[in-house]
């Protein structure tokens, strides 16, 4: 017999992402950021190699590495408004950085864990909807393996995927998007 859940199908048919201008505090906190870093892990993993980790972002550090990130971006050759740009970035409540750790394995290749890191950033996103919250994934500066290696303790052999900003919803409509032409990108064989 099929199961059918309606109300997650009306939620993955609504969910839009939050920018993060328009999120506010407070975000959630550390006992309800491990219960959405717990959703967000259920993702699929060949080898349950969990080839990932997360990286909490908290108010105190971002607003110690805000100045740090607008710097790194000036000395990368941003002008003016790109500089802003990158320390307005850490202006949300908190932000989750999920890394991609690949694990060597002789049957599931690199790009596979990839994916599966990918699958977490977007999980955690839903999840942190779902909860009520605001949340947007994006990467910028901050997700570059200099600023990330340097500032956030990214290892070697591990990139940023996602920054996922979380916070309460700010006031006003979250504006759409133009969705894809579904059917003009879809070939049955």
């Amino acid at each position: 017999m099929q199961h059918i859940d309606p109300q997650t199908l009306y939620f993955l048919r609504h969910r839009r992402s939050h920018p993060p201008r328009m999120l506010r505090g407070p975000g959630p906190d550390r006992h309800e950021v491990m219960n959405l870093l717990t959703l967000a892990a259920r993702v699929p993993d060949h080898g349950k190699l969990e080839p990932w980790r997360f990286i909490v972002l908290e108010r105190a550090t971002l607003d110690r590495l805000a100045p740090v990130l607008a710097q790194y971006a000036g000395d990368r050759g941003g002008d003016a408004a790109a500089v802003e740009k990158a320390r307005s970035a850490f202006d949300s409540p908190l932000i989750v950085a999920v890394v991609s750790a690949p694990v060597a394995h002789p049957k599931v290749p690199e790009w596979e864990q990839f994916l599966s890191a990918g699958a977490v950033c977007l999980s955690l996103v839903n999840a942190a909807l779902a909860a009520g919250y605001g949340a947007a994934w994006l990467s910028g500066p901050a997700a570059e393996d200099g600023f990330a290696r340097a500032h956030l303790g990214v290892s070697e052999g591990e990139r940023i995927v996602g920054l996922i900003h979380i916070g309460q919803r700010g006031d006003g409509e979250v504006p759409d998007r133009p969705r894809p032409d579904v059917a003009a990108r879809t070939s049955f064989l």
